[in-house]
């Protein structure tokens, strides 16, 4: 009798870690942004972009100078615009010279448009929407 349980006790020592290993609980899953693409332009001079929509109202504003005609002398700024009013709702970048960056806007979500003051320099603006999505464990 006693040798029988320690023969169960035995096979089930070794069963237990390798049933473990085969119902691995799935791992954590933790939230994250992803940023989908909205609208991207480029120019010299002012101009105003066609409207866009953003669901979230979470934008992000990637940006670029270059070609400044004489140092000092270049202007850059971008301001977001609801396109239901018209009205302006944040200056979102306002740069001289030759550069580049990101900036973030938080506002409700609607369509907007970006209305672009430039001078003296090339310049390329595109804008991204935070999308909220969860990341799992890579598969093995």
């Amino acid at each position: 009798m006693r040798l029988s349980i320690l023969v169960l006790v035995g096979v089930a020592l070794v069963a237990l870690p390798s049933a473990s290993c085969r119902d691995e609980a799935p791992g954590a899953r933790t939230p994250a942004v992803v940023w989908r693409k909205l609208g991207s332009w480029s120019g010299r001079g002012s101009m105003q972009t066609e409207p866009f929509i953003s669901d979230t109202g979470s934008l992000r504003l990637r940006w670029e100078t270059r070609n400044e005609a004489a140092p000092g002398t270049g202007i850059f700024r971008v301001t977001v615009h609801s396109d239901v009013s018209g009205r302006a709702l944040v200056l979102a970048v306002d740069a001289r010279g030759v550069g580049r960056d990101m900036t973030y806007v938080s506002e409700d979500p609607r369509p907007f448009f970006l209305a672009v003051e430039s001078a003296n320099l090339d310049w390329t603006v595109a804008a991204e929407e935070g999308v909220a999505a969860t990341v799992g464990p890579v598969a093995k």
